[in-house]
């Protein structure tokens, strides 16, 4: 195939290296051409991952145009805060015919869109769209380590061909059609992750992180089932498992978020220091603006929104998640 790969963070490189490594011809586009030639000249990223280098079939450059020419797959890997400007010129130059991968992660604050809604207003009507999601750290799966991943499309070919372009090597890709509930998944743990690096970073053990992976889970089941998910999806890849691996892996930057905000640094310091998008933290804000407006009971959610979004300080927050009223565990 010709795959084309709309965004050279850590996440779309890794994709772009996995598709590439499979034996497809792979186009790589940074939006900032001068970077993009040095990464074709020194055939890794070394900004974001320096012990990557890129195989044959992977090349870069920062012309959009020439990256989708011809593409039977396009992998968009766009921040979820930059996706918006960025689809009117994805849309002028993909062809009817190409399958549209979103990689993106996340829920945009105001309007509410997850990602696929948002590349359904903006592509061409009809374009055949699939989502991406599942716990797969860029770093790992550069470098070819085992990574299981889930697709998901209402176009049953579609999501096959998605699939047998990432499908390869170490990295196994499964298919389902809940598309709502592999894009609330992949959006939503990023906001338990932060939640569960201020309970790190304060030191507050390993029962408190159980407590809040597991409670944070049906926070994400609820509001998906409300919005149409399968309640299995939320046990699954784009659930559970992507929820655990952001929740407890060091190379989690949502997760580092949290570490910094519990060990008593501000939220300016820990992104300066990060220098990387945390989708987590701008989720933190549409996903409590949809938890109001579907009328569904998140607290660990809402506790994570005031902390990043009015200051609330750290020992508040856990004071009032600790102190919530006793209540069934299925309630």
């Amino acid at each position: 195939m010709n795959v084309a790969v709309v965004g050279a963070g850590s996440w779309g490189t890794a994709l772009a290296i996995q598709v590439a490594r499979n034996g497809q011809r792979t186009r790589l586009w940074d939006h900032d051409a001068e970077r993009a030639d040095r990464m074709q000249l020194e055939r890794k990223n070394s900004r974001y991952l320096p012990s990557s280098e890129f195989p044959d079939a992977l090349e870069v450059r920062g012309d959009l145009a020439w990256a989708l020419e011809d593409a039977d797959v396009c992998i968009e890997a766009v921040p979820s805060v930059g996706l918006r400007e960025v689809i009117p010129r994805m849309a002028a130059h993909l062809a009817p015919k190409t399958v549209v991968i979103c990689a993106t992660k996340g829920i945009e604050p105001d309007s509410l869109c997850t990602m696929d809604q948002l590349l359904h207003e903006g592509l061409p009507a009809g374009q055949r769209l699939v989502t991406l999601g599942g716990p797969s750290f860029a770093k790992e799966v550069a470098i070819g380590m085992p990574t299981a991943v889930v697709v998901a499309s209402h176009d049953p070919e579609a999501n096959h061909i998605a699939a047998e372009a990432l499908h390869g090597g170490f990295f196994r890709v499964y298919d389902t059609d809940d598309v709502v509930g592999v894009e609330l998944g992949a959006a939503l743990k990023n906001v338990i992750a932060v939640a569960c690096g201020v309970s790190d970073g304060a030191g507050l053990g390993t029962n408190a992180r159980a407590a809040l992976i597991t409670r944070g889970l049906t926070e994400m089941s609820r509001i998906a089932t409300r919005l149409g998910a399968n309640p299995l999806t939320m046990m699954g890849l784009a659930g559970l498992g992507d929820l655990v691996l952001t929740c407890t892996g060091d190379l989690s930057r949502n997760r580092r978020v949290g570490l910094g905000l519990g060990a008593g640094k501000t939220l300016k310091q820990v992104l300066g220091e990060l220098g990387q998008v945390a989708e987590g933290v701008v989720t933190a804000h549409s996903a409590w603006q949809l938890a109001q407006r579907e009328g569904v009971d998140m607290p660990i959610t809402e506790q994570v929104y005031r902390m990043l979004y009015e200051d609330k300080p750290v020992g508040e927050v856990l004071r009032d998640l600790a102190g919530r009223s006793r209540r069934t565990e299925r309630g």
